[in-house]
């Protein structure tokens, strides 16, 4: 069964990352929410209180197939452990994805130079040598990078993700049981 982790900060976008555990779970992906913020519970952008399944220190990044990182802030920047592992997995190429302001946490790192990708709007210079596609799509995969726009496109994002990690027909039918 793939495993995915999906991080929070204070202040993240709670539907980007509830939408994205809902839609793993309902295909079957193990998923943890990770709290960087010390201890299990963190509050959202819109002041939801949420309780992770394990704080950032009691990670082992080797149990994942995919890192998860809801929009909403940029305060991941500030956080030294998760900017190294977010680091040191996509200069290895293992599967990240990120939503809303979130891609900036990746432009920062420099991994997406040469690669498409989309953010939320106004942030796209944050992308560092990125490729914005001109016809701005919900979401690009480019590699093991995948990005989406913001909190509107949630769902389409959680669906690609359930893609990549069980395939076409897993997130199919679990867009089709949802309506999307």
């Amino acid at each position: 069964m793939p495993r995915a982790a999906v991080f929070v900060i204070g202040g993240f976008e709670e539907i980007e990352a509830v939408t994205v555990v809902d839609v793993l779970r309902r295909g079957s992906v193990s998923v943890d929410l990770v709290s960087l913020d010390g201890g299990l519970e963190t509050t959202s952008k819109h002041s939801i209180r949420l309780a992770a399944d394990l704080a950032f220190e009691g990670l082992r990044p080797e149990d994942y197939d995919m890192m998860v990182i809801p929009g909403g802030t940029v305060a991941y920047l500030d956080h030294k452990g998760f900017m190294d592992l977010i680091a040191e997995r996509g200069r290895a190429g293992q599967k990240i994805a990120a939503i809303c302001a979130a891609p900036v946490v990746l432009g920062r790192l420099g991994l997406l130079k040469g690669r498409r990708a989309v953010c939320f709007p106004g942030l796209e210079n944050e992308l560092a040598g990125a490729i914005i596609p001109q016809d701005l799509p919900k979401v690009v995969t480019d590699g093991p990078f995948t990005t989406s726009r913001g909190p509107a496109t949630a769902l389409p994002f959680a669906l690609e993700i359930l893609s990549i990690l069980s395939g076409p027909k897993t997130s199919a039918k679990v867009a089709k049981d949802m309506l999307a």
